[in-house]
């Protein structure tokens, strides 16, 4: 089955918007068309933005749905420890964990609502492809 890390912006923007390609993703996630691979800096990263109140203000999906739903994703995700930092050098240093979770967990995708951001580093791995959402949907289709 397919390996796929899916990063904490679609997640969040699954849960803002009432439908759309983030749904999708979170959709096929639970439905078992693919592996979510999860390991301790994304679900605290999850953890971190669900807890950020102010956030969310206008959402309309409560805090305990929330949560539910983030309960829900972990329940079919696959657990990796990441015992080697790869350090690949993002823009931002608190997007290194998921390039370092997708190689851990053999990984072919990571999802992203900003590929961009994970593209720009001094270390690549030819064999994780960074997808938008929309690309990874569209390989999906029959």
């Amino acid at each position: 089955m397919q390996r796929v890390v899916i990063d904490a912006n679609v997640f969040v923007s699954a849960i803002m918007a009432s439908a759309g390609a983030p749904r999708q993703v979170l959709r096929l996630a639970l439905s078992g068309e693919f592996a979510p691979i999860f390991g301790n800096a994304l679900f605290c990263e999850q953890e971190g933005v669900l807890a950020r109140d102010a956030s969310w203000k206008g959402c309309p999906v409560e805090r305990g749905e929330r949560e539910a739903l983030l309960d829900a994703l972990l329940s079919v995700s696959l657990w990796m420890p990441v015992h080697f930092l790869w350090r690949p050098n993002l823009a931002d240093e608190g997007d290194n964990h998921v390039p370092e979770l997708a190689a851990a967990g053999g990984a072919e995708s990571i999802v992203t609502s900003n590929k961009r951001a994970c593209r720009r580093n001094s270390l690549h791995f030819p064999s994780i492809r960074i997808k938008s959402v929309g690309e990874f949907l569209e390989r999906r289709r029959p």
